[in-house]
C-alpha cells in the first residue's frame, strides 16, 4: 500500500483515490440536528405564546378588536388573498346598506353631511381608505372607532386654542332670518309674572323646551307657547269688504258661503268651520275670533295675491312664502304634499270622468313625491317654487294693484303684529334656527357647569330685567329699556362666540379633540333612508307616463 502524501485529506472509493485539499470539509451530521430541533423548538414556543397570550393568531399582528373578533378564524374575510390591506369595499359589506351609492361611510357623505349642499357630493379622488384612521390588530379592548386628531388635522387645522376659526354666525355677523317680530325681553318679563317664576333660566325654558336627550331644543310652536296670549278669543279682523257686494267692480274678500259655492279640492274646511265667527255688516264682514294659520285668512290672501302674481307655480301650494333655508327645503315639498293631499280628498267624490283621470296623475305624482322626500339624502330642486315677484301682471292698472295691495294689508292685520308681510305673501318663519350646522352641542352636558345666559349674552336680558326691578316705574322702565336695546330683535343670533367656548375646552381641561363637537360619519341611524325604493308596479307607471300629465290617464 502507497504511502498516504503529505497534506492529504484521505482517499474514497474502493481504489483510494485521493480528496483534493481545497475539497470542503463535511459538518457533522450530529449538528445539524441539533439545529433543526433548536427551530422546531422555536416554532413551537411561538405558536404556544400566539395561543396562550394572543388568543390563536400568532401570524398577525395581534388580536382583532371586540367588534371584530368573529372574523379572526379567516383572515381572507378581511383580507384579500394576496394579504394586501383591506379595501373600502370589504368594509362596506357590512357597514354600507345594501346597494346604497351614496354611502354613510364615504368622503363625498363626509362633505354632504349637515351642509346639505349636494354640491360637496363629489367622489375625492384622493379618499382616505378605512383601514387608515380604524386600526385593526390593536388588541380585544382596543376602540376602533376612536380616531385621533392627527387623521382630521391632515386636512383641516391643527389646534382649537390657536387655529380654529371664529364661528361664522359671529366672524360674518349672520343675522336669523326669522321673520317674525319678537322681542326677548318683553316676552320673558311676561312669563316670569303670569307663571309666577323667580329664576330667568325657568323663563328661558318655558319656551326653550329641550328635546328628550337634553342635546337640543324643540322648535318653537305658537299653540304650545303663544297661543295663551295671543289670538284671543276678542281678537279680530277689521271690517272687510265683501266681493261682488256691490256692482262698482269693489275689490272684496269672499265670505264662508261664498267660497262653499265657489268650490274647489282646497276649500274643504269650509265644512268644518264656524259661520257664528262671521259676523256681516252691510257690505263687510268682521271675523272674530281668529286662528293661527286661519284658513279663511289665507284662502282670501291667495286669491288676492294670484291676482298680482298669477304664475307663481308651485308657490301656489304654500300656506306662507318660499323662503327657505338651503337647509329647510325639504319643508316646502312636505307643505305641497300636504295640499296636494287634501286636492285629492276633495277630488275622490267626483264622479267626472275628466276628473278621475286628473287625480289618477296627481295620486301617481304624489306618491312618488313622498317617496323621494322620504329620503333624507335626496336631491330636492327649490326652483320649482321660486316666485318671479319682481314681475307683476303687466294688464293690472296701478290704481288696482294698490287697491289689492291695501285690502291684503287689511286682510292680514292682525297677522303683521308678529309676522312680516311679503310681497301679498305671509313670510315664513324659520323655526329650526340651528347655526352649527356641521357640529354637534350637547346642553344637557353643559347646564351643569353654566347657566344659559352665562353663554347666551348678547341680548342683555338679566341686566335689563334688573334695571326694571330696581326702579319705581316698572312697566315704564321697561318699555323705554326695549326701545333703547337694539339687540333684542329675533334677528340676532343670541349665541357665544368661540372665546366662550376655550375658556373650558382646553388641554388641560375639558376636551378639545375634533370630535368633540365635529363627527365625520353622517348619522347613521338613517341609513336605512338613505335609498329611494320604488314598488315595481309605480315604476312600470311612471314610465308609461314619465311627465306625469294630469290629462293622460296612465296605461296599466
Amino acid at each position: 500500500m502507497s504511502k498516504k502524501p503529505k497534506g492529504a485529506k484521505g482517499t474514497f472509493s474502493d481504489i483510494e483515490l485521493p480528496v483534493a485539499r481545497s475539497y470542503p470539509r463535511q459538518l457533522s451530521r450530529r449538528w445539524m440536528l441539533r439545529t433543526g430541533a433548536l427551530a422546531v423548538a422555536l416554532v413551537a414556543v411561538a405558536v404556544a405564546y400566539g395561543q396562550f397570550f394572543r388568543g390563536g393568531r400568532w401570524a398577525s399582528k395581534g388580536a382583532l378588536s371586540s367588534a371584530h373578533a368573529a372574523f379572526g378564524a379567516d383572515c381572507s374575510n378581511c383580507h384579500a388573498t394576496d394579504a394586501r390591506s383591506v379595501t373600502d369595499g370589504k368594509c362596506s359589506s357590512c357597514h354600507e346598506k345594501f346597494g346604497d351609492e351614496l354611502g354613510v361611510y364615504t368622503f363625498a357623505a363626509h362633505y354632504l353631511y349637515r351642509s346639505d349642499d349636494f354640491r360637496r357630493l363629489v367622489p375625492s379622488a384622493e379618499e382616505t381608505p378605512c383601514y387608515a384612521c380604524h386600526v385593526e390588530h390593536e388588541g380585544r379592548h382596543t376602540e376602533i372607532t376612536r380616531v385621533g386628531d392627527a387623521r382630521c388635522e391632515a386636512c383641516h387645522f391643527a389646534s382649537f386654542a390657536d387655529e380654529h376659526p371664529e364661528f361664522d354666525f359671529v366672524a360674518e355677523a349672520i343675522e336669523d332670518p326669522a321673520a317674525i317680530d319678537f322681542a326677548h325681553i318683553r316676552h320673558v318679563r311676561e312669563v316670569i309674572k303670569h307663571q309666577r317664576l323667580e329664576d330667568i333660566e325657568a323663563a328661558c325654558l318655558y319656551c326653550h323646551n329641550a328635546q328628550p336627550d337634553g342635546r337640543a331644543f324643540e322648535s318653537i310652536s305658537f299653540d304650545r307657547h303663544c297661543d295663551s296670549c295671543h289670538l284671543t278669543t276678542t281678537t279680530s279682523t277689521p271690517g272687510l269688504p265683501i266681493a261682488g257686494a256691490v256692482d262698482d267692480g269693489t275689490l272684496g274678500v269672499e265670505t264662508l258661503e261664498q267660497i262653499a259655492e265657489r268650490g274647489g279640492p282646497t276649500s274643504r274646511w269650509v265644512y268644518f268651520s264656524n259661520p257664528n265667527e262671521f259676523r256681516i255688516r252691510g257690505n263687510a264682514v268682521v271675523k272674530s275670533p281668529l286662528h293661527h294659520n286661519d284658513p279663511w285668512i289665507l284662502d282670501n290672501l291667495r286669491r288676492l295675491r294670484s291676482m298680482l302674481y298669477p304664475d307663481a307655480g308651485l308657490a301656489d301650494l304654500l300656506p306662507v312664502s318660499p323662503d327657505a333655508e338651503p337647509h329647510e327645503v325639504r319643508s316646502l315639498y312636505e307643505e305641497a304634499i300636504a295640499t296636494l293631499e287634501e286636492q285629492v280628498i276633495g277630488l275622490r267624490g267626483r264622479p267626472e270622468p275628466e276628473i278621475q283621470a286628473e287625480l289618477s296623475g296627481i295620486t301617481t305624482l304624489l306618491e312618488r313625491l313622498k317617496r323621494q322626500v322620504a329620503d333624507p339624502f335626496a336631491p330636492l330642486d327649490e326652483t320649482r317654487f321660486a316666485l318671479a315677484l319682481d314681475q307683476k301682471t303687466k294688464e293690472l292698472e296701478p290704481e288696482r294693484e294698490r287697491e289689492i295691495e291695501a285690502l291684503i294689508a287689511e286682510l292680514t292685520q292682525p297677522c303683521v303684529q308678529c309676522h312680516e308681510l311679503k310681497a301679498g305673501t305671509i313670510a315664513r318663519v324659520q323655526k329650526d334656527q340651528r347655526v352649527l350646522r356641521r357640529a354637534e352641542f350637547d346642553h344637557r352636558a353643559h347646564i351643569i357647569q353654566v347657566r344659559c345666559l352665562e353663554c347666551h349674552r348678547e341680548i342683555p336680558i338679566a341686566e335689563s330685567l334688573e334695571q326694571e326691578a330696581a326702579s319705581s316705574d316698572v312697566t315704564a322702565v321697561g318699555d323705554v329699556t326695549h326701545a333703547e336695546n337694539a339687540a333684542d330683535r329675533s334677528a340676532i343670533q343670541n349665541l357665544p362666540g368661540i372665546e366662550t367656548c376655550r375658556t373650558c375646552h382646553a388641554s388641560q381641561q375639558a376636551s378639545d379633540r375634533c370630535v368633540t363637537c365635529h363627527y365625520f360619519h353622517a348619522n347613521k341611524s338613517r341609513r336605512s333612508d338613505l335609498l329611494l325604493y320604488l314598488d315595481e308596479t309605480l315604476d312600470e307607471t311612471l314610465d308609461n307616463n314619465p311627465k306625469g300629465n294630469p290629462d293622460e290617464e296612465p296605461t296599466s
